[in-house]
């Protein structure tokens, strides 16, 4: 009696180009001489029509076909939870040796439900218990989806892709491809469907560009605050009003208050592990669709949480790198992608006395130590950059202090009357101040401080609170 896997290798069904208005993925190629290609049809949250190719072994098209079967007709959210272990079982169950053409094919399904995902087409009608949940592959998204399912909600989990690079480590990058593929396996080992997000061409015009840019103008660039605040989250509720669900639920360590005009970021419950200044540029519109089940636990909590589950992810390590520059070199990656290569300038004193030489500005932040090539009795630091003269400042550290910031770009979502701190940097703590300004847009504030803060460095975001609320944030442009 012929096996299910014989069956499916001799089933030509499905097999045929993709229809003009079908989501292709492609997965395999040179590197294993195996390639399967699905192309489903997606109308009002189902799959009207499938179709395959297959190039390779005689297993990779058996599972594309059994695949193919398995998904015709039905809904977006049932396709989205399929993975290798689903299509080994229709297949009879597969020897190590070939459950690579399961893997094959369950990857390109997902490749092409992320076209549908990335595409702007409605993927399910409205459910009121539905969330989405951003999930990267770290242990944090993963409790968050875990205490979402576990209080009945429908969950579906999305993970964006922001960044593929040979250069770049992808093991330890939030949004990179391995990344995906991690986060799938979570989401499915916690019987959730799961779906793609391509933001790549979007963050690299936007973040990376920008992060290149600011370099270039002798600024430290932070990238987090932007990419948060107007690319990634923006775009996952989006996708989540398109998968018909309430909320987009993350994995961040915030909490949501409203203060009787609506609502606003707040500082998380774990003060070590809070997240509310990578936060601080999303808009009230934003943060009224987001859920944060971390906010008033601890890093400590979640891990025992995952690890009473037995998710894979309960020790996985931090990513404690931007994703993009995850395993790489700052200095080349400037260079490989903004050109900034190594020019040959000066380091002065505060009275333009030259110390130093150096290879160029953008290699700097202000309040750096370390790698000045000075010979000083006392430690000196980076009081200041010129991109113009490609020059560096260095100071004892009273040269540091500032008590007046002058920002650029600043949203003030409440009157800065309110304001009593303001955060200068991710994980100092916030410093007395004051601001003179009413709600809306500046394109330019001062703050005061009520004691100097060292360093505060120009790109860097500014973050206004009324207590342990954000009431507004801005970019830092001067200090004095």
């Amino acid at each position: 009696m012929p096996s299910p896997l014989q069956d499916y290798a001799e089933d030509v069904s499905y097999l045929g180009p993709p229809e003009d208005a079908a989501f292709s993925g492609a997965a395999g190629g040179a590197a294993c001489g195996d390639l399967a290609r699905l192309s489903p049809v997606v109308s009002g949250g189902r799959i009207e029509s499938v179709s395959f190719d297959a190039e390779g072994c005689a297993v990779t098209r058996a599972a594309c076909a059994c695949l193919c079967e398995m998904i015709d007709g039905a809904s977006l959210l049932d396709a989205a939870r399929i993975g290798p272990d689903e299509i080994d079982a229709a297949l009879g169950g597969l020897s190590p040796a070939a459950r690579h053409a399961a893997v094959l094919a369950a990857d390109a399904l997902h490749r092409a439900l992320s076209g549908a995902a990335s595409s702007g087409v409605r993927l399910a009608d409205a459910d009121p218990d539905r969330v989405l949940v951003a999930v990267s592959g770290g242990v944090d998204s993963a409790v968050a989806a875990l205490r979402e399912r576990e209080r009945g909600a429908d969950v579906v989990a999305v993970t964006v892709k922001l960044w593929a690079d040979p250069d770049t480590d992808g093991t330890r990058a939030c949004c990179s491809p391995e990344a995906v593929l991690g986060a799938r396996a979570v989401s499915h080992s916690l019987g959730i469907p799961h779906f793609t997000l391509d933001l790549e061409g979007e963050f690299r015009e936007r973040v990376v560009g920008e992060f290149v840019a600011g370099y270039g103008r002798g600024q430290t660039p932070n990238p987090c605050v932007l990419c948060n605040g107007e690319v990634r989250i923006a775009a996952m509720v989006a996708l989540a009003d398109r998968i018909g669900a309430t909320h987009l639920v993350t994995g961040h360590y915030a909490r949501i208050v409203d203060d009787g005009n609506g609502a606003l970021l707040a500082e998380g419950h774990d003060s070590d592990k809070d997240q509310s200044y990578m936060l601080a540029a999303l808009p009230p519109e934003v943060i009224d669709r987001l859920r944060f089940p971390l906010a008033e636990i601890t890093k400590t909590e979640v891990r025992e949480i995952a690890g009473r589950h037995s998710l894979a992810v309960a020790k996985k390590p931090e990513s404690q790198d931007l994703c993009f520059l995850a395993g790489q070199d700052k200095r080349d990656f400037l260079r490989r992608h903004g050109g900034l290569g190594d020019r040959a300038g000066s380091v002065v004193n505060s009275r333009g006395e030259k110390l130093a030489g150096h290879q160029g500005h953008h290699h700097f932040t202000v309040g750096q130590r370390r790698g000045l090539g000075v010979a000083a009795g006392r430690p000196l630091y980076v009081t200041g950059t010129d991109a113009a003269s490609n020059t560096v400042t260095v100071g004892p550290r009273e040269e540091l202090g500032a008590d007046r910031v002058t920002v650029r770009r600043a949203v003030m979502h409440r009157d800065g009357a309110t304001v009593d701190r303001v955060r200068l940097r991710y994980h100092s703590p916030a410093v007395r101040a004051t601001v003179s300004a009413g709600a809306g847009n500046h394109e330019s504030l001062e703050l005061r401080l009520e004691e100097p803060f060292d360093g505060p460095a120009p790109g860097q975001a500014a973050v206004m609170m009324s207590g342990g609320t954000v009431v507004g944030h801005a970019t830092i442009a001067a200090t004095r």
